[in-house]
């Protein structure tokens, strides 16, 4: 996965300066879903001591050298949440330009766990429906509110 020609599709806080620069690596991100069966989801809080503490989000994170992206899901779901993948689709990709990293989401619906949810990095969880009473939202978040409202609006019709 390259880093070149990164064209971020969301510029998060534009007014605060980019670290460590304008030329940064691109990080990529799994990040789960978990779709409950009443149109609902599930999003958990970031923990204290990393970027955005306390804003709300959808859980996963960094994929690791010499790991897939679903592995890496898979991998931090467990890690996070306690959870084991057993259905995860790739959804959608998006890129993110945040103050402290240049972040590439890969997005998965996630259909199908086992396990119940531990919350492992003291964050907190909510099962949510649109629109969502959680607050503050990541910004990487918000298009994927957006996408599931498109989604939820064409299935009504």
């Amino acid at each position: 996965m390259s880093s070149q020609a990164v064209r971020p599709t969301l510029l998060a806080n534009p007014e605060i300066a980019r670290e460590p620069g304008a030329q940064r690596a691109v990080v990529e991100v799994a990040v789960g879903v978990l779709l409950h069966h009443d149109n609902g989801f599930l999003m958990t809080s970031r923990p204290a001591g990393r970027p955005y503490a306390g804003y709300w989000e959808f859980p996963g994170g960094k994929v690791e050298p010499g790991e897939s992206v679903a592995q890496a899901l898979a991998r931090e779901l467990h890690e996070e949440i306690g959870i084991t993948v057993c259905a995860a689709t790739p959804w959608k990709v998006e890129m993110v330009d945040y103050p402290h990293a240049l972040v590439r989401l890969h997005f998965f619906k996630v259909t199908a766990w086992t396990g119940e949810l531990q919350m492992k990095e003291q964050q907190s969880a909510q099962w949510q429906c649109l629109p969502v009473t959680v607050s503050p939202v990541l910004p990487g978040t918000l298009p994927v509110l957006d996408w599931l409202q498109s989604e939820q609006a064409r299935s009504e019709h």
